[in-house]
């Protein structure tokens, strides 16, 4: 393998990244410059550190974690999803009967539940570094990167779309849950699969 592989490895492994971060951008409302980018930095190094920590565990124990990696962030991306799903309805609800409706504030221990949850199958990517032709602090360093600037890419689509849909901000909660429910099962039909 190759840099061309890294980088395609790197991008397949940002995707539920950048799914997360657009629902991230789009929910928490009056983000400041700071929690805009603790959100790229943290799913960035949780990236880059899972395939490191597979690297140097390798065959050793990989066996035994990786059967349960998909279980583990189903798990989290269920809660964080099922919370969101239902704080919508409280929403909804408060917009049924006229109360003004409560904004979705930002969560520094929300924010790293989902990088580590949607960095879990990296774990198991980073066995495969070893076939790499290239240093592991270099393999490390541009899966984080490519992460970091798909993620800054995804909070600054989600705050647009955000902006947009102030008035229906229940709906945004909703979907938001909704697709984190949806990559935990996607991580957890892959992980049954493979």
């Amino acid at each position: 393998m190759d840099y061309l592989s890294l980088i395609l490895i790197a991008l397949s492994l940002a995707v539920d990244a950048f799914a997360v971060s657009i629902c991230d951008g789009f929910c928490y409302k009056d983000m400041k410059k700071w929690q805009f980018f603790f959100i790229p930095v943290v799913f960035g190094l949780c990236q880059a550190i899972m395939p490191l920590i597979g690297y140097f565990v390798g065959s050793l124990f990989m066996g035994k974690i990786t059967s349960y990696t998909c279980y583990i962030a189903f798990g989290l991306l269920l809660i964080i999803g099922g919370k969101m799903i239902f704080d919508a309805i409280k929403e909804y609800s408060a917009c049924k009967k006229g109360k003004e409706i409560e904004v979705k504030n930002f969560s520094i221990g929300e924010v790293l539940l989902q990088g580590v949850a949607t960095a879990i199958d990296a774990l198991a990517v980073g066995i495969t570094l070893h076939t790499l032709a290239i240093h592991i602090a270099v393999s490390v360093t541009i899966i984080g990167v490519i992460t970091f600037g798909l993620v800054v890419f995804g909070v600054f689509i989600g705050k647009k779309a955000g902006a947009m849909f102030k008035e229906k901000l229940w709906i945004a909660t909703l979907c938001g849950g909704m697709v984190l429910i949806a990559i935990g099962v996607k991580i957890l039909i892959e992980g049954l699969i493979g």
